[in-house]
């Protein structure tokens, strides 16, 4: 009886999970510092989609000058390449990741006081006028991901 009762439990705790209503949200961000003086860093992050499509179209930090969003993609001999990008369509209730070797945002102008280990705040626009900052972990030129 009580496997009975833990399955029922277990499945009604289930779908109220489902019936929750998805929130248009951003996290796991992190920003990779260049490894020479000047050049960009980079920044990734998951934006995971609410109940309706949603079109990501700036990211901006108070402290850089530019950010700009990209896409890397293979090339000729497996030599990769960017090409930016203007804006990023974020289907409803699913997450697109801005991951090495995919999209990402280069950020241009880092202020000379933000280093590794530190946070940087970014606030990521959408087509809709809905603005979401989150903070960044930064981390070194050599990073693969957060610390």
């Amino acid at each position: 009886m009580t496997t009975i009762w833990s399955g029922a439990a277990a499945a009604t705790a289930m779908l109220a999970a489902c019936s929750q209503p998805a929130e248009l949200r951003v996290d796991s961000a992190w920003i990779r510092m260049p490894a020479a003086a000047g050049r960009p860093g980079v920044v990734y992050f998951t934006v995971h989609g609410g109940e309706a499509p949603a079109r990501l179209i700036a990211i901006s930090s108070a402290w850089a000058i530019r950010t700009d969003m990209h896409e890397s993609m293979g090339g000729p001999g497996g030599m990769a390449s960017m090409k930016p990008i203007d804006h990023v369509d974020i289907p409803a209730r699913a997450d697109v990741a801005f991951a090495p070797g995919g999209r990402h945002a280069m950020v241009y102008g880092i202020n000379p006081a933000v280093h590794v280990g530190d946070t940087m705040t970014f606030t990521f626009t959408f087509a809709d006028g809905q603005r979401i900052r989150r903070i960044a972990r930064v981390v070194g030129p050599a990073a693969s991901g957060p610390a």
